[in-house]
């Protein structure tokens, strides 16, 4: 009977931050219990560990034990439910070896790890909602998530990776919520590859994929500690990585990546016409300018009349074909955004702006390009930045150039051939075992209520089925709700 309160806390032990250990003091062996990644390392080396080694007390009760510490926050519990809970907050158990059924809570919580001064999310920005970010070193990420995630169900399993950098690698993941293959398939694949220095998270990106060879991330990556916390409570895994400020985290579909955590920090038909601008903006950016190829270079038909003058007259100068000027344009756009994205933060700025309009200007003065495609090609760039996460954003701003070619060589049929390419392989790719275009293919139109729209919070109590999670119910909606006096009643 003694022993059931320590055995039962060996259930946390699944998560590689729990830590139980034993310390012998002149008098007594006392036993501590608590979470790596969220004390304080210096009150428990500089206040704890040296008052029970030089200790000369023969503490005999948990009441003596709780006098004789020399911190103020402390609790006499023999509680398990209580235990644990104060346990993820960072609080540590310390129990007698003599009496192991009640012990003393000692409140170590780390108060400044975690929480430095400058760590705002420099390329997830919202104005909306916390700006945390993680940091590169992986303890202060684990203690980030733990802070915001307060539960014994959270659980690190680190791994060493890198047969050269020995890299530390974290999976993240609520069990009870988490589908246990993902975390057995993550861990396997983790601990099989064999590569000599893990510099980033996208080198496991690119190692762990299902298909390495496409160009559509099969991982979300983010930078941003609520992003993490909400794909950890619909059942997803995170990876961190040590010395990267990237967070991955999967199974993950391509819708995942036109969500922005401000679709759910405003009222759900905000959050939802936000997102379907996304999406529309997307739909723009890779179809513009094939489009303008296609239709001048063989479907004239198609142009209104009172479009076809301003056309004709834009173009007389020109003396390419209409390839030629929106891959010129296109390439141009794509020097200026790399160009402003190496350089210093003030002169990209001023390059991005002043070089966009002088080249701009100067192209179509030259008769290098009509006035209209570069109308089209800069509304297709500013259309391409609308997406949240910036590895699905190069994947877009790819997309145009094969487009390009296929509607310079085909027209509208080249178009739809390349649509169909792309689809068939959308089709075709998974994350994890898990469809890509989930829940349109495989069709569950219950997941719709958070996929194209953001539905409101009473019917999105139920997490994704295509993650397939152990625990499908997030919160309980009340049935009676609008009914004031119905919790009068209950």
């Amino acid at each position: 009977m003694q022993d059931t309160l320590f055995n039962s806390l060996q259930k946390l032990s699944k998560s590689h931050d729990f830590t139980q250990k034993k310390v012998r003091t002149k008098c007594n062996v006392v036993h501590l219990t608590y979470y790596q990644s969220v004390i304080s390392n210096e009150q428990l080396h500089h206040d704890l560990l040296p008052f029970f080694q030089n200790t000369t007390n023969n503490i005999q009760t948990v009441h003596e034990l709780r006098t004789l510490i020399p911190i103020q926050d402390l609790v006499i519990s023999s509680d398990l439910d209580e235990i644990t809970q104060h346990l993820t907050k960072g609080y540590i158990f310390i129990q007698l070896d003599s009496y192991l059924d009640e012990g003393v809570l000692v409140n170590i919580k780390d108060q400044e790890s975690g929480a430095r001064k400058y760590n705002n999310t420099e390329n997830e920005y919202s104005v909306v909602g916390p700006k945390v970010g993680f940091v590169e070193d992986i303890d202060t990420n684990l203690k980030l998530i733990r802070r915001i995630i307060i539960s014994d169900k959270l659980t690190f399993a680190e791994l060493t990776v890198g047969s050269l950098s020995k890299t530390r690698v974290a999976i993240a993941y609520i069990e009870g919520i988490a589908n246990p293959e993902h975390v057995n398939t993550l861990r396997q694949r983790l601990s099989e590859f064999d590569f000599d220095v893990i510099f980033d998270s996208a080198l496991i990106d690119q190692i762990i994929a299902d298909n390495s060879n496409s160009i559509f991330p099969q991982f979300m990556t983010s930078e941003r500690a609520d992003r993490i916390k909400y794909g950890l409570i619909n059942g997803q895994v995170a990876i961190f990585c040590n010395g990267s400020p990237y967070v991955m985290f999967g199974p993950s579909t391509i819708f995942d990546f036109f969500i922005s955590p401000e679709d759910y920090y405003l009222p759900w038909i905000l959050g939802s016409f936000f997102r379907l601008i996304r999406y529309l903006g997307v739909i723009f950016s890779v179809m513009a300018t094939p489009i303008y190829v296609a239709v001048l270079s063989f479907h004239y038909s198609v142009i209104p009349k009172n479009l076809l003058g301003p056309i004709i007259e834009s173009r007389v100068d020109v003396p390419f074909l209409p390839v030629v000027e929106a891959l010129f344009l296109e390439i141009t756009i794509e020097l200026l955004r790399e160009a402003g994205a190496r350089l210093p933060t003030k002169v990209g700025q001023t390059l991005g702006i002043v070089g966009g309009i002088v080249i701009g200007q100067a192209a179509v003065a030259a008769a290098l390009t009509s006035n209209i495609l570069l109308i089209f090609v800069s509304l297709s760039a500013l259309a391409s930045f609308t997406t949240p996460i910036y590895k699905m954003s190069n994947t877009i701003r790819f997309l145009r150039f094969p487009l390009i070619g296929l509607a310079a060589v085909w027209g509208g049929l080249g178009i739809v051939m390349g649509l169909v390419i792309i689809l068939g392989h959308l089709l075709r790719l998974q994350s994890l075992g898990t469809p890509y275009l989930a829940p349109v293919y495989p069709f569950r139109y219950k997941d719709f209520r958070d996929s194209f729209i953001r539905a409101s919070t009473e019917y999105t109590y139920l997490r994704p089925g295509f993650l397939r999670p152990v625990s499908m119910k997030r919160y309980k909606v009340h049935p009676q709700k609008d009914n004031p006096n119905s919790y009068d009643n209950e």
